[in-house]
């Protein structure tokens, strides 16, 4: 699993950090992935961000997020 973990790192940290006009949109999906909508994303392409874009950051911060929580978990089995 280790080995599968550290791939996913590494391809999360690949991708260009994200403007500064998207962070309160990944911050919701760090926070709260389930509350993000339609509106959301439209948003970010009505600011002229590509449909690639938003996915590479939202991929990128939901796989850096759940790796996070999935070591925050095994510590506390551990």
């Amino acid at each position: 699993m280790d080995e599968h973990v550290d791939e996913l790192r590494a391809a999360a940290a690949a991708v260009p950090a994200a403007p500064p006009e998207m962070a309160p949109y990944l911050e919701k999906v760090r926070a709260r992935a389930y509350m993000v909508t339609d509106e959301d994303v439209a948003s970010l392409r009505a600011a002229g961000f590509s449909e690639d874009e938003i996915f590479e950051q939202t991929v990128a911060v939901a796989v850096a997020e759940g790796l996070r929580r999935l070591e925050t978990g095994l510590r506390v089995v551990g």
